[in-house]
């Protein structure tokens, strides 16, 4: 008997047209209903039943051209309205389509796409001098410059036009044309045929679209026939063409129809392909390194000729592994053919009954995702797997982005040459970086996919001029001196006063505390005779310089680097020789000791990375930790003691710069931080009972477009407490309305050069409640005229400075309030402050329940302050989120967890075994509910395991209704650990007593293939670690065997990261 096909109920009329999400692609959408459904699933759009399926072994099946064949439908047959019978629209069997098949394909063959390599040479060209004239500072909108390119390679190599996109600011009409046929072509497919009647305005604009298409080709081909000759390009073949087997040519309606189709075909799908390559490429910066070594070994810096194109096969190897990813097409409609012999059509062997005709949409993005080809890695981008000997290797119809059998995509030679060489051409000649360090992907769909609001920086390698740079392009320069940027630069005027040494700056960070020592050590430099230039680690690739000392700043994150320094440190990784012979260098770590095993990994190895390529040491390496909650005295101290003795510099704490600052009291204007959106808040409940710390829960609207997976944190940019924001008014005598310019071109992340709200500065760009340093402490001592005053000041950064200060947490401000008489400018306050940072919560929530929903489960910091008994201490954050209400709004970005810290790709056959305490269970409330979520959609799943460590049953056990109904499911297994009742949890007052008490069973879990995720403070990891490993001995022995501590400790080692994840915080 057939299994029913699972699916969404839909409504009358609309069908399933809700589940699909209007604000994202329908990709998005998609994918996540085959993550509830699994490998097939059925929707009704547009008034008809369709099939989805999304795992290999269907694609397999339905690519068997004996059984089934492509079917126009959906958007794809909306689009038929402007481009008829053209070759990627016409249905199966079409006269015109066979005709221009049969003519067309010499066009694409291999001498004639060699043929096109020049021109297509000319256009990359044209993109690369843009670039290169930009300059570094320039944001590159890289999915329109990437279209540019695209569209006039095609329009000139097919068709001998020429449309100049990069001589115009404005992109060619063609393109907005086009976008609009694609995007209401994919609406028509998804609503009612009948609401299209009454949609006037939508309807004219379709039609004026289609017309303005048709009349663009219509001047080609006119142009063509005025001026006729004998180039074997696209058109001519089109225009001159018969076919060998009919002698018929193309109708004048066929040659308009796939004149249209190629500008689009030829260029939207491989204009999607490089911007999402040079996206994979920046998210990966050894696959960077790589891609370009292989240029450099290949090419060199000559030309770039037709010969080099089959000589990178690690590009390819790119290029193939960005189409798996994400397939630019990224869905293939099929349809059963009818079967004379069966009244039944069936798929999976007769699991599935399916009807003749009936259209099944091929989910390329999760087919391609597919563990049981590409295993548990299947989400990470790696090249390697894609190399010719792997690739050949793969199953069949394991990789499909250029469609099936006959109706496979014609211009696939095309497409690969433009792309190797483009790419060929940029890595050549540039070193790139992201805009936002941060980014994460964001699909913008219409009938293909595209980055959204993706930008980065071009810098030229090699300190080439732009002028220079195109004599490169055409003649082999290699044995040439060559002008330089450094050469042609004209020296600025120099500032009043005695001149200053240059230094620079470079800073690796995401949460913002190394770029804020960045900018604290540049203003210091100020004082001691150095003009510093502080810049993220990555736009120093290629270019250390060699006549000024270069200090590096960075941390790590469970052992990588952070967004803004990734390429830096794998070029550094791939050096050879003495490149870095001649630089002076010093460095700077930030870690956290929770992370033992990689605790300052990333500055150690960049330390030593310097050191081993010729580059000299000015200074010891220092190594500061976060979570001892000194790091700015720990920095201060390193400078004092071992950076500005190595480099000299004269200089005292009166000489330091501060920030510059014009106050204004009749005017406002605010600013707000752009790297997050706002959020709106659904709810605020408070989970905990009296007697405990209180924690609560919070429901936030997500911006639109913005997408989460269950283990994902949500960072919050807080506002600081609107009490200690009136303190420091009152401290600095500024009314609530005074506005605040900051001078242009000051060491701070502040905003500067226009006037911004005091309040907003205080409330949303700086830390306040920040320890002061001893630094900090000198200086509001240097402002007191008071002697004796002076002494006191000073005497709290002496012996008693962990006491009075650290151990208080007290912050400038509080010093300040306690010796008024201390004269300090505001701007010499406001330069003490680190930047707000950003605080990230584990999302406690799956968007398998809702994708624009996500929740945040959190304790409250509030305590009485050590400082005084009438202060509290408040955490900026957790104090934050408890005030807002409903219908508030706050700034929120997603940031993805560690790899391993999601629910396993296998989840039929992967169980998994939980471990948290407090509100570490929020990743695990997310996890259990994507379960749920995918068991009421019918799902086998493995079984899932989760042990919560909490005070008492009736106080705090967090979502104990829900996890219980969850459990009675089948979506999860629960043990708890009572700290307070220990008696009701089988005598365990922690999590890792309870999973001793389980051991028997979890060995046995384990031992088919679990995987662990731990999540709450160091002591829970660090007690389920020590736990794990103890299990480990106990099974080892019980088999008569034993290990010694190094060899359990191997082990453990062994599966972190593969089948132990860790989430634990401080």
């Amino acid at each position: 008997m057939a299994t029913p096909i699972p699916g969404p109920p839909g409504l009358p009329l609309l069908g399933n047209l809700n589940d699909i999400d209007p604000t994202d692609s329908m990709m998005t959408s998609l994918g996540r209903l085959a993550d509830t459904y699994g490998p097939i699933f059925k929707l009704n759009l547009g008034g008809e039943e369709k099939l989805f399926i999304s795992t290999h072994e269907l694609m397999n099946e339905v690519c068997d051209e004996k059984r089934f064949s492509k079917t126009v439908s959906g958007a794809l047959e909306q689009i038929r309205n402007g481009v008829e019978d053209g070759l990627f629209t016409a249905y199966p069997g079409e006269h015109n389509w066979e005709i221009a098949h049969r003519v067309l394909m010499p066009a694409f063959g291999p001498i004639s796409i060699r043929g096109m390599f020049d021109e297509m040479h000319d256009i990359a060209s044209q993109l690369v001098i843009k670039w290169a004239r930009f300059g570094p500072k320039e944001k590159i909108n890289v999915t329109d410059d990437f279209t540019r390119l695209t569209l006039d390679s095609i329009a000139l190599c097919a068709m001998d036009t020429r449309f100049n996109s990069f001589y115009h600011e404005d992109m060619h009409p063609f393109v907005d044309a086009m976008v609009g046929l694609l995007q209401e072509s994919g609406a028509r497919a998804r609503r009612p045929a009948i609401a299209t009647y009454f949609m006037r305005s939508a309807q004219q604009k379709y039609d004026a679209d289609i017309s303005l298409l048709k009349e663009v080709a219509k001047e080609v081909v006119a142009e063509r026939k005025a001026n006729p000759n004998d180039k074997k390009d696209l058109l001519n073949a089109m225009i001159k063409g018969r076919d060998p087997k009919t002698g018929e040519g193309l109708t004048e309606a066929s040659v308009l129809n796939n004149m249209i189709t190629f500008l689009i075909a030829g260029h939207e799908t491989t204009s999607g392909l490089l911007s999402f390559l040079f996206y994979n490429l920046l998210k990966n910066p050894a696959a960077y390194q790589a891609a370009q070594k292989q240029v450099d070994d290949v090419i060199g810096r000559g030309p770039i000729t037709v010969d080099h194109m089959s000589k990178l096969p690690y590009i390819e190897a790119c290029l193939r592994e960005t189409l798996r990813l994400t397939p630019t097409a990224p869905a293939i409609t099929i349809q059963a053919l009818p079967d004379p012999a069966r009244d039944n059509l069936s798929l999976a062997g007769g699991k599935y009954e399916i009807k003749p005709g009936q259209p099944i949409i091929c989910i390329l993005p999760k087919i391609h995702r597919d563990p049981a080809v590409y295993g548990d890695n299947a989400e990470s981008f790696i090249p390697e797997r894609m190399l010719d000997e792997p690739f050949s290797k793969l199953p069949n119809n394991s990789w499909k982005p250029f469609g099936n059998g006959m109706r496979g995509c014609i211009g696939r030679p095309f497409a690969w040459q433009e792309a190797i060489l483009t790419t060929a051409m940029l890595l050549q000649n540039f070193n790139f970086r992201f805009d936002d360090p941060s980014y994460q992907l964001h699909i913008k769909q219409t009938l293909t996919i595209k980055p959204k609001d993706f930008f980065m920086h071009a810098t030229l390698r090699d300190h080439v001029d732009p002028i220079y740079l195109e004599k490169q392009l055409h003649v082999d320069t290699s044995k040439e001196g060559h002008a330089t940027e450094k050469d042609r630069m004209i020296e600025s005027t120099a500032s009043p006063g005695k001149a200053k040494n240059p230094m620079l700056i470079l800073y690796g960070s995401n949460s913002g505390t190394c770029e804020a020592l960045a900018q604290s050590l540049a203003r210091v430099a100020s004082g001691r005779g150095f003009h510093a230039q502080v810049e993220p680690l990555d736009s120093a690739v290629g270019k250390v310089p060699k006549d000024q000392p270069v200090v590096m700043i960075s941390s790590s994150y469970e052992g990588q680097p952070p967004d803004n320094a990734a390429h830096f440190f794998e070029w550094v990784q791939n050096l050879e020789g003495n490149e870095l012979g001649g630089v002076r260098f010093a460095t700077y770590g930030c870690g956290n000791h929770d992370w033992v095993s990689t605790f300052h990994r990333v500055p150690k190895l960049l330390h030593a990375g310097f050191e081993g390529h010729g580059a000299s040491q000015i200074a010891e390496i220092g190594l500061g930790d976060v979570a001892a909650g000194d790091i700015f005295n720990d920095f201060d101290k390193w400078q004092d003691e071992q950076l500005w003795p190595a480099l000299g510099g004269s200089g005292d704490v009166e000489d330091e710069s501060g920030i510059e600052i014009e106050v204004d009291t009749d005017s406002r204007r605010s600013k707000l931080r752009q790297d997050v959106k706002e959020a709106v808040v659904v709810s605020n409940q408070l989970l905990a009972a009296e007697g405990v710390p209180e924690k609560r829960h919070i429901v936030l609207k997500l911006p639109t477009a913005m997408t989460y997976k269950a283990g994902d944190y949500l960072a919050v940019l807080p506002i600081n407490n609107q009490k200690i924001i009136r303190r420091v008014l009152k401290w600095a005598n500024l009314p609530w309305d005074a506005m605040l310019t900051i001078k242009t071109g000051a060491n701070t992340t502040l905003p500067t050069g226009h006037p911004v709200s005091a309040m907003d500065v205080l409330s949303a760009y700086v830390e306040l409640s920040q320890p002061a340093t001893r630094k900090n402490i000198a200086r509001i001592a240097a402002s007191a005229s008071d002697e004796a005053v002076r002494a006191k000041i000073l005497a709290l950064a002496g012996k008693d400075f962990e006491k009075e200060i650290l151990a208080k947490r007290r912050s400038p401000l509080d010093i300040l309030e306690e010796y008024p008489s201390a004269a300090l400018p505001l701007g010499d306050f406001l330069a003490m402050l680190p930047p707000m940072r950003i605080r990230q919560y584990s999302i406690s929530s799956s968007p398998l329940a809702d994708p624009t929903i996500a929740t945040l489960t959190w304790a409250i910091l509030d305590t009485p302050s050590k400082v005084a008994d009438s202060k509290r201490f408040l955490g900026v954050a957790s104090n934050y989120l408890s005030s807002v209400e409903e219908g508030d709004r706050i700034h929120v970005a997603v940031k993805p967890s560690h790899g391993a810290f999601h629910p396993p790709n296998d989840i039929e056959n992967t169980p998994v075994i939980m471990f948290c305490a407090g509100t570490g269970l929020a990743p695990f409330r997310g996890f259990v509910q994507e379960r749920a979520m995918q068991i009421q959609a019918g799902r086998k799943l493995a079984p899932a395991y989760l042990f919560i460590g909490c005070a008492h049953p009736e106080k705090d056990a967090l979502f104990k209704e829900e996890l219980t109904r969850w459990e009675k499911e089948g979506a999860v297994q629960l043990f708890y650990a009572y700290s307070k009742a220990s008696d009701l949890s089988k005598g365990c007052k922690h999590v890792q007593d309870r999973l001793w008490a389980e051991r028997e069973c979890m060995v046995e879990v384990f031992n088919k293939g679990a995987k662990l995720y731990v999540c709450g403070s160091s002591m829970v990891g660090e007690g389920v670690a020590s736990m794990t490993k103890r299990i480990y001995q106990d099974s080892v022995e019980a088999k008569s065997g034993s290990k010694s501590d190094e060899e359990i400790e191997s082990w453990f080692q062994s599966i972190k990261g593969e089948r132990y994840a860790s989430d634990v915080f401080t």
